[in-house]
C-alpha cells in the first residue's frame, strides 16, 4: 500500500480523496497505531531497510570467522579489546563483542540513514504534502516516526545480538561466563545481560533518532538530509576522540554509548548507564521539540 492509499486515497485518482481523508483522521489511540503501523510498514518494506539490517547481520559472522582463524592459527592470543579475547573462551561473548565493533560506526549510521530520510524523503517524493492537510495531524505523524525510528534502533540492534549469538553458538564453546570483573555467572543469567546490553544499545540511540528528524525536517532531500545526519555522528565521535575538548565531551551524545560494558560486572555499575540514558533524554527533548516546531509550521506545499 503507498503513503498515498494509507491517507485515504488509491493511486493518482485517489489523491484527490485523501486531502479530507486525513483531515478526518480520529484524533485516538487507535488513529496514531494505525498511522504508526503505516510508518513502520514504510520503514520495513524498503529494500534500503532490508540492506541495512542485512549488513549489521552479517558483521557478528565476519567478528566470528576473523577470531575462529585467529584463534586457530599460528597467531593466536595476538592483543585485541577484551571482549574479543574472551568470545574465544565462551560463544556468548560474541555478543557484546558485535556491539561494541557496531555501535561506534554501524549502528548509527543505519539508524541516520532512516531517521534522516523518515520527513525529507517524503517531501522528495510528494507525499508528505497528502498526509500533513490537517496541521492537528504534524504532531502525531511526528510523533509516529519517531517512534518508528525507535523500532528500527531494537530491530537494528537485535540483527546484530541474534546473528551475533547464532555465530558464537556455532564457532565457540557455551557455558558458564565469566564477567570482565571476574565473576562467573551462569548461561542463563549471561543471556539475560545480554538483553540488557542489547535494550541498552538500542536506547542510546534515541537521541540520534531525534536528531535525524530534526535534520530531515530542515530540506527536501531525503539524500541531504540522510548524509548530514551520518556526517554529524562522524563529526561527533571525532570530537569525542580529542582529550583537550573534556570539558564538552560528556554532553556529546556519543559520549557514553559504550557504558553498557559496565552491566558486565558483578554487581553490575549502572552510573555510565544511567548518564547515557539521561543524555539521550535530553537530546530527545531539544531536538524533539525543534524537530516539532520546524514540522508544524512547514509549507507542505513546498
Amino acid at each position: 500500500m503507498s503513503r498515498a492509499e494509507a491517507a485515504g486515497g488509491t493511486g493518482t485518482a485517489g489523491r484527490t480523496e485523501a486531502v479530507p481523508a486525513v483531515g478526518r483522521r480520529p484524533r485516538t489511540t487507535a488513529g496514531f497505531l494505525a498511522l504508526f503501523g503505516n510508518e513502520l510498514h514504510l520503514t520495513f518494506r524498503r529494500m534500503r531497510t532490508k540492506v541495512l539490517l542485512g549488513i549489521l547481520a552479517v558483521l557478528p559472522v565476519l567478528i566470528g570467522v576473523v577470531v575462529k582463524l585467529n584463534t586457530d592459527g599460528p597467531h593466536e592470543g595476538g592483543g585485541g579489546p577484551s571482549f574479543i579475547a574472551q568470545t574465544t573462551q565462551n560463544g556468548l561473548f560474541l555478543v557484546f563483542t558485535a556491539l561494541a565493533v557496531a555501535l561506534p560506526v554501524f549502528l548509527p549510521m543505519t539508524v541516520g540513514v532512516v531517521a534522516g530520510d523518515a520527513v525529507a524523503g517524503e517531501a522528495a517524493t510528494g507525499t508528505l504534502r497528502y498526509l500533513l492537510v490537517a496541521p492537528a495531524g504534524r504532531t502525531r505523524l511526528l510523533a509516529a516516526k519517531f517512534t518508528a525510528g525507535l523500532v528500527f534502533c531494537l530491530a537494528a540492534t537485535a540483527a546484530v545480538a541474534v546473528a551475533a549469538l547464532a555465530t558464537g553458538a556455532a564457532l565457540f564453546p557455551l557455558g558458564e561466563v565469566t564477567l570482565i570483573s571476574g565473576d562467573t555467572i551462569g548461561l542463563a543469567d549471561a543471556l539475560l545481560r545480554a538483553v540488557l546490553v542489547a535494550g541498552v544499545v538500542a536506547a542510546s540511540l534515541a537521541g540520534l533518532v531525534a536528531i535525524g528528524l530534526f535534520v530531515s525536517t530542515l530540506t527536501g532531500s531525503g539524500i541531504a538530509a540522510m548524509a548530514a545526519t551520518v556526517g554529524l555522528v562522524i563529526t561527533v565521535q571525532i570530537l569525542d576522540a580529542f582529550p583537550q575538548l573534556d570539558a564538552i565531551r560528556p554532553f556529546l551524545f556519543t559520549h557514553y554509548w559504550l557504558s553498557f560494558s559496565d552491566l558486565l560486572r558483578e554487581p553490575m555499575y549502572w552510573d555510565g548507564v544511567l548518564k547515557d540514558l539521561g543524555l539521550q533524554a535530553a537530546y530527545v527533548a531539544v531536538f524533539g521539540s525543534a524537530a516539532w516546531s520546524r514540522f508544524t509550521s512547514r509549507d507542505i506545499s513546498a
